[in-house]
């Protein structure tokens, strides 16, 4: 039983329903265990002070919440795990790429509604610097709206129309570090001790000359190295991602209150979810990666723990791009089971089906998903086929091994398959990041691009069309079956292609990710009502996929998902079975020929023990010959029991 199922108990017996009386009882039911996380990263014998100024925080935060918000808290922890419901469907936008400015955005709810997306991850849209800014996750502050997107009332007008809507809102929290522009940045720069302090700051190279001993290059081509030399302090900086990101310095307390502050200011603007950007990163240690550390869980923890006593109705994302065996334990492990994030990217999934496309085969995706640890039962899974970021290669290499596969010349492979280095591949992306010491590099392209709509237009091949059109819903779909919340792309509900217009701009054209950031194509869009066009053959599956899943409660993530193997090399498997009565089985083929499967096990399953199952994606009704089941190219199906 994790913190919040046991706020749901305590209020329920108590039946209290006053918000301060309920907040007190909150706090004295995490207060041991926020004892205890402050305590792990700042010992008592130094920071006692400190945790009693944590404690005189809290009812001063608390007493900031809008009673509107307070009161949907209350109701969001009656209504137990709502963002584990089948009726969420996610997309992630920027602004000004999808329509100018949060007015123009609040003008496209109606759009939104039409597709079926409930539940919104818009993109920094706080104030940066001029240039370059990490696409905004340089931040001059955590609440201030830049003047591009409108103003923080035109934030407030939004969120307060969404929650009307019924849309949740996701808004990125960059917790790991500010922009050089941050006052606290600035104030550093001239010569504030205090503020020194809130960064990893040094008066000569020594000390970072042996932090990179052990740390691994972010961005390699761009940024190479961890450390900056500040002339206007003399100084050396941490900037482990680019020279204007400073890393914020939580070794010092001081720094966890501020930005406990700056985090519940944002949620008090109706935020739902809040999106821990590069969390894995969060706590320094000489010696180390200095990532995954366990301060840094402890550290995620104790920002949970607080915004849950303030904030209850919010939740936390956990912007975690690593091994697929540590993703799991940003949901929390032993005593934190389930205390850290509610929510994280299934980044695994992810790279694991731009795997099996490249290679037809599902033989990786089966190893790695089997090897993964269980998450827990209150959490759930953002799952998603494309975003604004890369597509990493971060596979097991002993898995790969144990397929007999070089590790190295597979990844090689992969990038040669993507990045136009094959003649024979549909993929038209680019390499991001490659770094010649490693041999290591990571892709950028549009999902359509990279699933062969570009090339297939550009060669006017209507097989190759097709094909791109096949892939792109069975991918789209299997995140939509997967188990958690779906998330969509902008622009990839209408195949849109890559957008090659970054490279004329001074800021944009060293980052081949812009080239999987295009503009919302409103032209295409109201062009949809010609079902022949290939982007209104994917709008129109993929509303269709949605509704459906709305429909069946057995979409929903109760943890019951269930791989089958079918000695197919070509074929995923999995069920969803919450409801043995109401099961689901899906079968997808990742090759471009028919394949067949055995299915004298799919029989024992119930699926074909009272007649024909029905395909809930074609509406048809699925018969079997001889014993075998026979699935298209690309195809999906979604078997529902008879």
């Amino acid at each position: 039983m994790n913190q919040a199922e046991l706020h749901r108990l305590v209020s329920a017996q108590l039946k209290q329903k006053n918000p301060e009386a309920l907040f007190d009882l909150r706090l004295a039911t995490n207060l041991s265990l926020i004892q205890q996380l402050f305590f792990s990263l700042y010992p008592e014998e130094q920071h006692s002070e400190a945790f009693r100024k944590l404690l005189n925080q809290l009812p001063k935060l608390f007493a900031s919440r809008p009673a509107s918000l307070k009161k949907q808290d209350l109701e969001r922890l009656q209504a137990g795990n709502w963002y584990q419901s089948e009726k969420l469907m996610g997309m992630q936008l920027y602004v000004e790429h999808f329509n100018k400015d949060l007015k123009g955005l609040q003008q496209k709810i109606p759009y939104l509604k039409e597709l079926g997306v409930n539940f919104l991850h818009i993109m920094p849209i706080t104030t940066r610097p001029k240039g370059e800014s990490d696409g905004g996750y340089a931040v001059n502050s955590y609440h201030e709206v830049d003047k591009k997107y409108g103003t923080k009332e035109d934030l407030l007008k939004l969120t307060s129309e969404f929650r009307k809507q019924g849309i949740f809102l996701m808004l990125d929290f960059v917790v790991n570090h500010t922009s050089n522009e941050f006052p606290w940045a600035k104030k550093a720069m001239k010569g504030d001790k205090k503020y020194q302090g809130y960064y990893y700051t040094f008066e000569d190279d020594v000390i970072p000359k042996e932090y990179e001993k052990t740390l691994p290059e972010v961005f390699p081509e761009t940024s190479p190295g961890n450390f900056t030399y500040i002339p206007e302090m003399d100084k050396w900086v941490m900037t482990v991602f680019n020279s204007y990101q400073w890393d914020l310095n939580y070794t010092n307390p001081e720094v966890f209150m501020e930005m406990l502050a700056n985090l519940v200011k944002m949620t008090n603007m109706g935020v739902d979810v809040v999106r821990f950007d590069a969390l894995a990163f969060l706590w320094k240690k000489m010696g180390t990666i200095s990532q995954n550390l366990p301060e840094a869980h402890n550290l995620i923890a104790l920002f949970r723990m607080c915004l849950q006593v303030v904030a209850p109705g919010t939740i936390l994302l956990a912007e975690a791009i690593v091994a697929p065996t540590d993703i799991v334990t940003y949901f929390g492990e032993g005593q934190k089971a389930g205390n850290e994030c509610e929510v994280a990217y299934n980044a695994s999934l992810m790279a694991l089906l731009w795997n099996s496309i490249a290679t037809k085969k599902t033989q990786l995706l089966y190893k790695s998903l089997t090897h993964v640890p269980p998450k827990p039962k209150d959490c759930t899974w953002i799952n998603y086929i494309r975003c604004h970021d890369d597509i990493g290669l971060g596979y097991e290499n002993n898995l790969i091994h144990e397929l007999g596969w070089n590790p190295e010349m597979h990844r090689k492979f992969l990038l040669n398959y993507y990045c136009q280095r094959l003649d024979w591949s549909p993929a038209m992306g680019q390499v991001f990041m490659y770094n010649p010491k490693t041999g290591d590099g990571r892709i950028t392209g549009s999902a359509a691009s990279l699933l062969g709509l570009e090339k297939g237009l550009i060669q006017k091949d209507p097989v190759l069309i097709e094909q791109s059109i096949a892939k792109i819903i069975m991918l789209h779909g299997i995140t939509f079956a997967f188990g958690g919340i779906p998330l969509i792309y902008a622009g990839d509900e209408i195949g849109t292609l890559n957008d090659y217009s970054y490279l004329k701009d001074k800021s944009k054209k060293e980052d081949s990710r812009w080239l999987n950031r295009p503009m919302q194509d409103w032209g295409v869009v109201s062009q949809l009502k010609n079902k022949e066009l290939p982007q209104s053959k994917i709008f129109h599956t993929l509303q269709k996929l949605i509704r459906i899943r709305k429909e069946n409660p057995v979409f929903a993530d109760h943890n019951d998902l269930l791989l089958y193997h079918t000695g197919n090399d070509h074929i995923l498997v999995f069920e969803r079975s919450n409801d043995k009565r109401k099961g689901l089985l899906v079968v997808c083929n990742f090759d471009e020929n028919p394949q067949v499967i055995e299915t004298s096990w799919i029989k024992k399953l119930g699926y074909f023990a009272q007649g024909e199952p029905k395909d809930l994606v074609s509406g048809q009704k699925i018969k079997i010959n001889s014993g075998l089941l026979e699935v298209l190219p690309f195809q999906m199906l979604w078997l529902k029991r008879a």
